[in-house]
């Protein structure tokens, strides 16, 4: 009887064993192996955008992205999400355009609800990038105002928080670029207006923020190469930039213990309205990011994915830290 018994048990199991071993290799009825998938083709990132030359083209400060040629891309049509940010609310200064505009983009299709500040000038772009939001099925709020006014910041805020049902992301991008050959052409008023915008708005947009923002927040700055390798010509652009990279990796410090991570992303020469709007010379214009390693300009769709990967989950341990995308120069 326990011979029989043992025999009975063996048969069982090896019946088991066969029935898992043929799982384990026959697909699942109406399911793609992986192995079948058709992979993505390679593309080249020296081709995938264009080079310079590009033509002579200029507009009134702050320029705008749907006048500029060619027009950047922002991820429009190529960006696909995957729920990395499902529920989460963010607010982005200089939504409109740019590396603000691919963040917000990039974060709707994530799954979040993004509220984006920009200059009523900007008013155009704006439009396109709530349409692209509520496209999505997500909350697209438009909260245009001047970030140089430490009461509208506040407000900014406020409004964020009241219009998304709370806020755990903060993106300070919006950023005041305009060259001068010489110190001695920089007024005062040129000088104030580009610590106000890239300095002050930041540290009364964080000051407004930090009680809404529970542990596992996250704030984001937007640095630039600037802050490492200066151009002649950005004398005060380029200080802000360095004191972005500090900011960030002082306050990660500071508000780890709480949870919320810190970190800033330092793009290289990207193809923005910064540029055609007196961020750059004619001449340096045409020839826009040349000199990379690359030989072109980046396009603010190629840093969409760094400012996910900065306000996810899955990032929990980045904090204090500077990412950047300069298509083989740059220093962080």
């Amino acid at each position: 009887m326990h011979e029989e018994q043992n025999l009975s048990r063996r048969a069982v199991l090896g019946g088991l064993g066969a029935s898992l071993a043929v799982a384990a290799v026959a697909p699942l009825e109406g399911v793609a192996s992986p192995a079948a998938a058709t992979p993505a083709a390679l593309v080249n990132p020296v081709t995938k955008y264009p080079k310079p030359p590009f033509k002579g083209q200029s507009q009134p400060f702050p320029g705008l992205a749907s006048q500029m040629d060619p027009r950047p891309d922002h991820g429009e049509t190529s960006y696909k999400g995957s729920g990395r940010l499902a529920g989460r609310k963010a607010l982005i200064t200089g939504g409109d355009s740019g590396m603000g505009r691919a963040a917000a983009i990039a974060y709707a299709r994530e799954g979040a609800d993004v509220a984006i500040n920009y200059l009523p000038a900007e008013e155009a772009d704006a439009k396109e990038v709530i349409a692209l939001i509520k496209k999505e099925g997500r909350k697209g709020i438009a909260i245009p105002g001047d970030l140089r006014e430490e009461a509208f910041c506040q407000k900014l805020v406020a409004e964020a928080v009241r219009q998304l049902g709370g806020l755990d992301i903060v993106v300070n991008n919006a950023g005041r670029q305009q060259q001068r050959q010489s110190i001695l052409d920089l007024t005062t008023e040129d000088f104030d207006a580009t610590m106000k915008t890239n300095i002050y708005a930041p540290f009364w947009i964080i000051k407004a923020a930090l009680p809404h923002l529970a542990p596992g927040s996250a704030i984001i700055g937007t640095t630039s190469e600037q802050a490492y390798d200066p151009s002649p010509n950005l004398y005060d652009y380029a200080q802000t930039k360095a004191a972005t990279m500090n900011y960030v990796k002082s306050l990660a410090k500071q508000l780890a213990p709480k949870g919320i991570r810190v970190n800033g992303v330092a793009p290289g020469p990207i193809w923005t309205p910064l540029q055609v709007a007196g961020g750059s010379t004619q001449e340096n214009l045409k020839e826009f990011g040349g000199k990379t390693p690359m030989g072109r300009p980046g396009q603010p769709a190629e840093l969409a994915s760094i400012y996910v990967q900065l306000a996810a989950a899955d990032a929990s341990y980045a904090t204090g830290q500077v990412y950047g995308s300069a298509g083989g120069g740059g220093q962080p």
